[in-house]
């Protein structure tokens, strides 16, 4: 069986607090006094402390800003200097990732495949061939890329490694799920520009998934189950445009997820012939605080079942693709003892759900 053997995680250097966030998109969207109102309110319920950004300008009160420009009728960065700004960092800190989390347990050039998973930049020569030469890998690895898939990424990536575990017992498969978020911010001030500016951040985790590789906090794979619900495809939408990725992301989603989430975790668990009482634990996305409000409530979940999924999003936010690899570490990280079942799941485009189940070894 293929096992999660490790989980690092890294973040950009420069963390914002959400206070400073909430003043910095006030001044940058050029807010009159009663929307500055209607965003107070939304920030401070959003359940998020802090964010990280590979941008510096993010969190900057003073409008000091470099990477957008000072007055909001000059033009804002183009798709050429965001995808720039991409190629710098995601490397950087996807390497970051993949060091802490091979670390002991194998070296670089044991590593036989390499899956990247970002939905936040695109090139070709791209981020996987970055990599490999940064690290100087096998130029025979085997190497895929998951890209544009949204919250959910993460979860294919592990199946994928697992479909390969299974099929080559001395595989070693390393995911690394990079985001750059604060990149596409957008000039205008529409309900899903504030949304995806309230709730995004950056980040990167790597996993390591092997068959032969001991280690205390190892997690056997045990099943996969993927659910769309297409009534929400125009809910929770990423598209590229000449001004940047553009996010769509309603206010619908938790009401979507409520009404869908019961058949979803059933079908999921009965592949195992198990019921939602024999899952300890949970690993919950956290695109956001209603959505892990309303997972809570439509499966009488308490909060110690949510506390992993609510301590990421307060201390870093949504970073898309990483964010579920965040809170599987946490998981990974507390007392949990051998034989105890983790259920996992996240949200993407499509309306897409997609779940995991794993035990600890």
């Amino acid at each position: 069986m293929a096992d999660i053997v490790s989980i690092a995680t890294a973040s950009p250097p420069f963390a914002h607090k959400q206070v400073d966030i909430l003043q910095y998109m006030q001044k940058a969207y050029q807010l009159e006094a009663d929307e500055k109102r209607k965003l107070t309110f939304l920030y401070h319920h959003s359940g998020i402390e802090t964010r990280h950004s590979a941008i510096p300008d993010y969190g900057d009160t003073n409008a000091n800003w470099n990477f957008l420009p000072k007055n909001n009728q000059d033009a804002f960065p183009s798709i050429e200097h965001r995808m720039e700004l991409y190629k710098k960092n995601a490397s950087l800190l996807s390497i970051e990732a993949i060091k802490k989390c091979i670390g002991s347990h194998i070296n670089s050039d044991q590593i036989t495949h390499l899956i990247t998973i970002s939905c936040t930049g695109m090139s070709a020569p791209g981020l996987d061939l970055e990599i490999m030469e940064a690290m100087q890998l096998s130029p025979s690895l085997f190497r895929t890329s998951i890209n544009f898939m949204g919250c959910y990424a993460a979860i294919h990536g592990l199946k994928m490694a697992k479909f390969i575990c299974d099929s080559e017992p001395d595989a070693q498969v390393v995911i690394v799920a990079t985001e750059l978020c604060t990149i596409h911010f957008q000039k205008e001030y529409t309900l899903e520009n504030a949304s995806s500016s309230l709730l995004f951040a950056d980040g990167s985790a790597a996993v390591l998934v092997s068959n032969n590789r001991t280690s205390t906090k190892a997690l056997q794979i045990e099943s996969f189950h993927s659910q769309v619900a297409f009534q929400g495809k125009t809910d929770m939408a990423w598209e590229i445009s000449s001004k940047g990725f553009l996010m769509t992301l309603s206010s619908y989603i938790p009401q979507i997820i409520k009404e869908d989430i019961d058949l979803l975790i059933t079908a999921a668990l009965a592949k195992k012939e198990l019921t939602v009482a024999d899952i300890p634990y949970w690993c919950i996305h956290p695109g956001g605080k209603k959505i892990v409000d309303v997972i809570e409530q439509k499966l009488s979940l308490t909060k110690s079942h949510t506390k992993f999924a609510r301590k990421i999003l307060a201390e870093n936010g949504n970073m898309s693709s990483p964010t579920i690899l965040f809170v599987l570490k946490e998981i990974m990280d507390s007392a949990i003892e051998s034989g105890e079942n983790i259920f996992g799941i996240a949200f993407g485009p499509g309306l897409t759900m997609e779940t995991f189940l794993c035990k600890k070894k």
